[in-house]
């Protein structure tokens, strides 16, 4: 290579496509490198947007078997066209994917595809699957490579009945019964998908709750809700086997803390216990660049790694493993690179669950207030109560505002309810300009809305809301 670039981007995932088209729009000459021979990452490829295509696809069929009738809609059963259904998954990947490539060409990157390796400061060795090996200068590099699928100890995954979450992406035809391993986000949306399209659904969890960094009020309400649904739980309840050589699987299980073994037979196992950093192959011990004990890579608050020269971003460091976290590292250490301030507000980064009812967070919970001692206020308003909800047949959950007891400070917000994951962003608004619940309750909002239920939570937090 003769051409000695501004920047490599190791990964285009969402991290990586936007950390190079933020450096290329800050004048810099950019290259990615990329092993998928499609961009996007584990998020557009078998990961955030094939699952919400799945999500969306099963919740219509599951609500015109069950709601349309209430709303005077006369339809026979509706049908499952699972190939169909897939269909519409793979074109809204092929979409998504597509609309990076040509953001890239748009913005003048380069793309090399193949596995990288890093040889040192300024260099990226890269081997293509067929061809020679290239190497790639560049006067700073970022390696954003994402996450893998974390293994369960003894259980060996093969994407076609014991899966993660890409072979449950892709199941040809309905599970009799899916036992799923982790009642994560990960394990909940997907079993939601299957549970709606006839499967019956376990999920088996160490812990002894759901979605344990979420506030534990609306993780109890949400899992009233999945098992209204037909979901069936095994909490604090460890996996420690799964036999294969039967025509059903048989998991087997026992409670956390030890004692009488159990076991399950089940058509499909999905294994989502969580996700690891990627970074297999890369070279990073030779190189010197510097991880800690989870195997993340080091770096310092610019997002330089013990190597100078060599950044990272997104789930390969620590934090949540988000995709719209990593767009914002993505697009801070670009900005960092030409100059500027970048920056990322660790203090309110929305979290979302995409079932039905959605779940959706931002900031601090109760939970960790009372941790740390801090006293707060909170405020709560259910859906019930809400004319849009009634009049949308979704008046299941609620949105909670905590507060800081003396500034009222907007301290965190947890919505559980259709729309959640739309509502969120109100309250990370106001956070991110350390808004206060009043500011909330003294803004006007649009009669009949879901997002009225924000103001009237905010209102809450005084003792004057309206409605309740």
């Amino acid at each position: 290579m003769t051409d000695i670039y501004d920047l490599a981007v190791i990964g285009t995932g969402p991290g990586g496509y936007v950390c190079a088209i933020r450096a290329a729009q800050l004048g810099m000459k950019v290259a990615v490198v990329e092993k998928r021979a499609t961009h996007g990452g584990t998020c557009l490829n078998i990961g955030c947007i094939p699952s919400k295509a799945l999500l969306h696809a099963s919740e219509r069929f599951d609500e015109a078997g069950r709601e349309f009738a209430h709303l005077g809609i006369s339809i026979s059963k509706p049908k499952l066209d699972l190939k169909a259904m897939m269909g519409h998954k793979s074109e809204t990947v092929d979409a998504n994917v597509q609309g990076v490539e040509f953001l890239l060409k748009k913005n003048k990157i380069d793309s090399f595809h193949g596995t990288a390796r890093i040889l040192g400061a300024g260099k990226v060795e890269v081997t293509p699957d067929k061809g020679a090996k290239q190497t790639v200068e560049a006067k700073n590099i970022v390696i954003a490579t994402g996450s893998a699928v974390a293994p369960l100890p003894g259980v060996g995954i093969d994407e076609k009945r014991i899966v993660s979450s890409t072979g449950a992406l892709a199941l040809d035809k309905v599970p009799g019964h899916l036992v799923v391993v982790g009642a994560g986000v990960i394990g909940l949306e997907l079993g939601s998908v299957w549970r709606r399209l006839g499967a019956r659904v376990t999920v088996i969890e160490y812990l002894d709750r759901i979605l344990p960094d979420m506030d534990l009020e609306i993780a109890k309400t949400f899992a009233r809700s999945l098992k209204k649904q037909g979901f069936e739980f095994h909490l604090s309840s460890k996996v420690t086997g799964v036999d294969a050589a039967g025509k059903q699987l048989k998991v087997s299980f026992e409670p956390a803390a030890g004692g009488k073994a159990a076991a399950l037979d089940a058509d499909i196992v999905l294994v989502a216990i969580g996700r690891v950093p990627y970074s297999e192959g890369l070279g990073l011990e030779e190189a010197g660049i510097a991880r800690d004990e989870r195997g993340r890579i080091t770096t310092d608050a610019r997002f330089k790694t013990s190597v100078d020269g060599i950044y990272a971003i997104g789930d390969v460091i620590a934090g949540p493993m988000l995709a719209h976290k990593a767009e914002d590292e993505g697009a801070a250490v670009a900005e960092i690179l030409a100059g500027q301030a970048g920056h990322v507000n660790y203090d309110v980064i929305p979290g979302v669950v995409y079932t039905m009812p959605e779940v959706a967070c931002v900031g601090r919970t109760e939970e960790s207030l009372k941790k740390e001692g801090r006293a707060y206020k909170v405020g709560k308003f259910p859906f019930t109560a809400n004319g849009r909800a009634r009049a949308n047949r979704n008046t299941e959950g609620l949105v909670k505002i905590i507060a800081d007891a003396a500034s009222d400070r907007v301290l965190g917000v947890h919505i559980i309810g259709a729309d959640a994951g739309e509502m969120i962003h109100e309250a990370a608004l106001v956070m991110e300009f350390s808004g206060s619940a009043e500011d909330i309750a003294r803004s006007c909002h649009a009669h009949p809305t879901l997002s009225e239920a924000m103001r009237e939570a905010a209102l809450a937090v005084a003792g004057r809301a309206i409605h309740i």
